[in-house]
């Protein structure tokens, strides 16, 4: 049962969507192979609700992008930083990115890591 997450939200464009789907399926194979119980992102279908900050706003997206929002999973903190480094390393992740152009600029996603509450 995953005690630990690091959770993502960030925009995309529209026009780059199908190519970051497939670098994320990418990804989440990487990940989950180096130990990540979970990996999951999704895009963003309806960010209206009444008197609160919708992520479109929260990670700045254009008229022009989507919003991406993902997790993934693990069993503790020091599990995820061993997974992390050992997904950084991995020269599979930097071809896959190489392979894909999507345009993600990491400077607009907001990220965080969560422990159970």
């Amino acid at each position: 049962m995953a005690q630990y997450i690091d959770g993502f939200a960030f925009p995309i464009k529209r026009s780059s969507l199908e190519a970051y789907k497939k670098l994320s399926q990418g990804a989440a194979g990487i990940w989950t192979g180096h130990g990540a119980l979970d990996y999951c992102e999704f895009v963003s279908d309806d960010l209206s609700l009444a008197g609160v900050l919708p992520f479109d706003q929260a990670v700045k997206a254009g008229q022009e992008d989507v919003v991406i929002f993902g997790w993934v999973a693990y069993s503790d903190k020091s599990s995820r930083d061993r997974i992390n480094q050992k997904v950084a390393e991995d020269p599979a992740m930097t071809a896959l990115i190489e392979r894909y152009d999507t345009g993600f600029d990491p400077s607009t996603m907001a990220f965080g890591g969560f422990q159970k509450l």
